[in-house]
């Protein structure tokens, strides 16, 4: 009420830290939601299934004016503009029921942020619940908010009065440590502006590396973490059945050389989802949980191949759905860390191991591909080159994040390996996708460290060594150009996809040391 209070809103009927299931029966009762066979509830977002990159904002003012890096992924806001908006939501939330979460982001207690969530439907809190870290009843007692997020769906932007591009809209003010979101029913936008957040706390006023990642943590304690944008599979890879998971997409590694998750719950993709290929997923959809824009059979189960809502079909739940997870989800500094891609045009290979120079340089890159059908006008593959896995979140220069990266990965010796997900023996549309047996086998030798003492090749083009050998993976798999027919068809395609990241790397090369530029594919230095 404190919080409403300040902020001038006077709901109809406040709504504080309900449980899930309270809020089950509200987002149902609501006609808002469908009890799925699953036991898990269902959700429609609405015109938006996922985030808009274009509607994102940063309010530019004397925090933030000199040290965001403003351009396409992060757009300035007039101050004057956020200040009338936020009027505006809050009585546009008058009258209305309103729902209030108090949650923590991160697990390490010296690097948390309190946070309080005020949504306009059940369904966004229950979200909340599930993805933010949750309070104890005596923690809740003197619960003091560091940021507020106010999220109403329901209202519509003008252009024109509210400085938006459209009706929907997610605004940062880190002067006023707000976030807004409105015009969109996705409830990605929330979780993704608390981590905007935190990628410029942690790294500006913190010295922490905030990740785009995923992390498990083996029998041993060794740690290992994840890099890769959506449909690379971050979340797939780290729900390892014989490792325990600290957190599926966002992360922070601390001074004292620990691995921490930001969240209290995961947010998975479920196209094409099955038990047999993800149990820990598929049975992590239960009561509690929410799945968004699924289609449902008659007998209310999941048509999980069905992407005509869209391909961006999510379920979120608590990460205690998960059954090996990492108690206090932290862990200490990685062993090995993996960049994943999906490579649509079946270039790359499908492990290399990389030195510090490339490692820097393909985070800075952090490329995969999109293929045809996934958006609306993609009708070929299409190169995607988002710095640090993650450039929409990323509010500071990528080079902040790369040289924050580099400086742990040589204080720790960690491995590093960069992982083709994509496709093998031809592009998108002639080649076959990497097998998920064949990608875990050759991410568990990395770990088990069965690839120290192999033979490596160096990719002619990339400069990527490749190990001769893996177990569990035929030997033909391992160099790309020999599961092609045609020998002069894949160099092409090298060579194109070697330009492409010449290209996108121009912008960063004023920024970047000779080590990380001696790193770039050699067909393209030569």
């Amino acid at each position: 009420m404190d919080t409403l209070s300040l902020l001038g809103i006077k709901a109809k009927v406040v709504f504080s830290n309900l449980d899930p299931k309270t809020l089950e029966e509200h987002s149902l009762e609501k006609s808002m939601a469908v009890r799925t066979a699953h036991g898990a509830i269902a959700v429609n977002t609405g015109k938006y299934t996922g985030r808009s990159p274009e509607d994102r904002f940063i309010v530019k003012d004397k925090m933030t004016q000199d040290s965001v890096w403003w351009g396409p992924m992060n757009k300035p806001f007039d101050p004057k503009n956020f200040s009338s908006l936020k009027k505006r939501i809050c009585t546009y939330l008058e009258g209305k029921d309103v729902y209030i979460r108090d949650a923590y982001a991160g697990a390490h207690v010296d690097y948390r942020l309190s946070l309080t969530v005020i949504n306009e439907y059940p369904w966004s809190n229950h979200f909340a619940s599930n993805m933010f870290l949750r309070p104890t009843i005596q923690e809740l007692e003197n619960f003091l908010p560091e940021w507020t997020v106010i999220n109403a769906p329901g209202f519509m932007a003008d252009p024109d009065i509210d400085g938006t591009r459209q009706e929907n809209f997610a605004v940062l003010s880190f002067t006023e440590k707000t976030i807004l979101i409105g015009g969109t029913g996705y409830t990605g936008e929330i979780k993704k502006g608390i981590f905007s957040a935190l990628n410029f706390i942690l790294p500006h006023q913190r010295n922490v590396l905030s990740m785009h990642c995923s992390a498990n943590v083996g029998v041993s304690g060794d740690t290992s973490i994840f890099f890769g944008l959506s449909g690379t599979g971050k979340t797939t890879l780290s729900a390892d059945p014989n490792r325990r998971l600290i957190g599926d997409d966002e992360h922070g590694w601390s001074n004292d050389n620990t691995i921490f998750n930001f969240e209290g719950g995961c947010y998975a993709k479920v196209i094409d989802l099955s038990a047999e290929k993800e149990p820990d997923i598929f049975n992590a959809i239960r009561e509690e949980a929410i799945l968004e824009n699924v289609v449902l059979n008659k007998d209310l189960t999941v048509k999980f191949d069905d992407s005509s809502i869209t391909q961006n079909t999510r379920v979120s739940y608590p990460i205690h759905h998960i059954p090996n997870t990492q108690p206090g989800s932290i862990g200490n500094n990685p062993k090995n860390i993996f960049f994943l891609t999906a490579d649509a045009y079946g270039v790359l290979p499908p492990i290399s191991k990389l030195s510090p120079g490339q490692a820097a340089y393909h985070f800075i890159s952090g490329y995969t591909a999109k293929v045809a059908g996934t958006e609306e006008g993609v009708t070929e593959p299409k190169a995607v080159f988002s710095a640090c896995f993650g450039a929409p979140f990323m509010p500071l220069h990528p080079t902040v994040y790369a040289d924050m990266l580099s400086k742990k990965m040589k204080a720790s010796g960690v491995n590093v390996w960069l992982i083709n997900t994509g496709w093998s023996g031809g592009g998108y549309g002639e080649g076959k996708r990497m097998k998920l047996s064949h990608t875990r086998s050759m991410i568990t030798a990395a770990m088990n460290g069965l690839l120290n003492n192999v033979d490596y090749h160096e990719h002619p083009i990339f400069g990527l060594d490749m190990p001769t050998s893996c177990d569990g993976v035929p030997t033909s798999l391992l160099n790309p150009k020999s599961t092609w027919n045609n020998a002069d068809a894949y160099d092409k395609a090298a060579h194109e996809l070697a330009q492409k990241f010449a290209n996108n790397f121009k912008q960063f090369e004023n920024q970047a040391s000779e080590e990380i530029l001696l790193a770039a594919p050699s067909a393209v230095l030569s």
